[in-house]
């Protein structure tokens, strides 16, 4: 069973020390990839590092919109010379939030540097992967004024509507879970989950964050974290039983919200997303891996160079890489 994590960020200071030792151990548990995300000038180099280093890393640049008054005055041009420099990178994490964070943030600006990034997305013919909250209307009409987008735009850690998910869909648009998803209502999840079209269903961790919610045993953690208790803070095996049926639970062995997510734990993410749509573990892993390698096959992209000789982790594949018309 091969997982891709469609969006996290294994450059962020918390965990970059790490990062070889839990790509390793993610690998080893079946995840063949993870779109690594920048999100502000100051962390595209390392994307960029991390995408060279290693196979299974797809890098991503892009400016969040936390980090939008950081800008320097020649960011997009800045930003354009590493796409022409990394052919291999998608856009991300590029977006609109009008959240707790978001707020002091000015939405002009905001929607400024994101309909650029769009844009530049649109015109390099490369996915960009979204960041969403409280501002999907917002979002909508941008999307419905640049799109649509016959190379994907990615709503990553989705926890909008049912009712506006066939209206982003028509524009191209692919929809990721991550353990965020568990913060929603179970009945409202699942609605909304049953509208998404069952080739746009992606699977994320957003490591570091978004911890899913379930028993400790269940759980990968990192090494070191500095949140757990002495005897919790290092990594942890699972066995296939572990993740196969998650038991989601509230303490989580009084798990902080500082708690760092391991992209291995993508696994709890998938028996869930897939309890919810009453499918089998294997078929949704089946199924978002397929819709993944088809979104991040782009021109130039390392899932589209190894195209039936091998995935990015090295594991042998045979899949089919038709772009969204």
């Amino acid at each position: 069973m091969k997982l891709f994590d469609a969006h996290c960020h294994l450059q962020d200071p918390r965990i970059i020390t790490k990062a070889p030792q839990i790509i390793t151990s993610a690998v080893a548990s079946g995840v063949s990839a993870f779109a690594v995300n920048g999100v502000s000038e100051k962390d595209w180099s390392l994307v960029k590092e991390m995408g060279a280093k290693y196979p299974s890393v797809v890098p991503c640049f892009g400016i969040h919109p936390w980090y939008v008054a950081e800008r320097s005055p020649q960011w997009f041009e800045t930003l354009k010379s590493f796409f022409e420099t990394t052919p291999t990178a998608a856009v991300g994490e590029i977006g609109l939030d009008k959240g707790s964070k978001g707020r002091e943030i000015d939405f002009s600006e905001q929607v400024t540097v994101f309909r650029q990034q769009l844009e530049l997305a649109k015109e390099l013919k490369k996915p960009a992967s979204v960041h969403c909250v409280r501002a999907f209307g917002d979002l909508l009409e941008i999307l419905k004024s640049v799109g649509p987008f016959p190379s994907g735009v990615m709503l990553h850690s989705y926890l909008g509507s049912a009712e506006m998910v066939p209206e982003f869909a028509k524009l191209g648009a692919y929809f990721s879970f991550s353990g965020f998803l568990m913060s929603m209502s179970e009945k409202k999840a699942k609605k909304m989950l049953k509208a998404v079209p069952s080739d746009r269903i992606l699977l994320e961790t957003d490591s570091p964050d978004a911890l899913p919610k379930a028993e400790s045993g269940c759980l990968y953690f990192v090494d070191g974290d500095p949140s757990l208790p002495e005897e919790g803070n290092s990594a942890q095996d699972l066995d296939s039983a572990s993740y196969d049926k998650p038991n989601v639970s509230s303490d989580s062995m009084k798990l902080t919200k500082e708690t760092l997510n391991h992209p291995a734990n993508i696994h709890i993410v998938l028996g869930y997303v897939a309890q919810l749509l009453d499918m089998k573990n294997e078929e949704l892993a089946e199924l978002s891996y397929q819709n993944a390698v088809r979104l991040f096959s782009y021109e130039g992209s390392k899932i589209l160079l190894d195209r039936g000789t091998g995935d990015v982790s090295g594991h042998t594949q045979n899949q089919s890489t038709t772009h969204v018309s």
